[in-house]
């Protein structure tokens, strides 16, 4: 326990340091990125990201980055494990927004990167402002940019899979954007769900499945290809984790 405590520790200074460095580096960037979509200052975040991973030094295993086309921007659909996840998709070689809980934006240091960043922030209580969230990921797309859901919608406690909303599939088919499934595995061994302490450390990965075209779908079917990318997902998901 006192080993676990001092890691964990060194883990949150470490990277309360370096949001203490970033917020300013981010906010002189994001003073000269004349982009409307301000993709410079999201790839310093996401620098900051990968910064955050290495602090933890885990054993990284990422692979499927050849399914990554070049020139494309895909509606990546990931599921959620632990807050890990959110800086190791940093990884992923793509200009990104990712969509995010409302609360995270308020705050500080971290609240302010996602909002230099231009994260899309949604409270999925509030109906009108998920709606609005959608609003903003079509901005987002129609400008060359790809969006980062979280189709569970929560972190799992377990690891398995939960539920998938049908918001990202429904606005795949209707933008014709292709889904890109991105499967994370190891980080809720290492921060499980509402835990404050990190774990002994485990080894993380990061896989990214081909992806799967919205032509050919109708949004009646968006149900369908929810139903079809995590099944692509679990199965991913069932062979990083064979049964003992």
């Amino acid at each position: 326990m006192t080993l676990r405590l001092i890691r964990s520790l060194w883990i949150w200074i470490a990277c309360g340091l370096l949001f203490l460095i970033w917020v300013p580096v981010m906010a002189v960037v994001r003073l000269f990125d004349r982009d409307p979509l301000v993709l410079r200052t999201g790839r310093s975040l996401r620098l900051l990201g990968r910064l955050l991973i290495r602090v933890h030094l885990p054993t990284l295993h990422i692979a499927g980055l050849e399914n990554i086309r070049p020139g494309q921007n895909y509606i990546l659909v990931a599921n959620h494990q632990s807050i890990i996840d959110i800086p190791l998709v940093s990884f992923l070689p793509l200009d990104t927004k990712c969509m995010a809980r409302e609360d995270l934006f308020r705050l500080p240091w971290v609240g302010w990167t996602l909002l230099m960043s231009k994260e899309i922030s949604i409270n999925r209580k509030d109906p009108r402002n998920a709606a609005r969230a959608m609003l903003q990921c079509v901005r987002v797309l129609r400008g060359g940019c790809s969006i980062l859901i979280y189709a569970e919608g929560t972190r799992s406690s377990d690891g398995n899979l939960l539920p998938f909303s049908e918001g990202p599939f429904q606005l795949a088919i209707r933008e014709k954007i292709p889904v890109l499934p991105v499967v994370i595995d190891g980080t809720g061994r290492n921060l499980g769900k509402k835990e404050i302490l990190f774990r002994a450390k485990r080894p993380l990965y990061l896989r990214v499945l081909e992806p799967v075209a919205a032509e050919g779908w109708n949004a009646k079917q968006a149900g369908e290809l929810r139903d079809l990318v995590r099944e692509r997902m679990s199965a991913e998901l069932r062979r990083l984790n064979p049964p003992a």
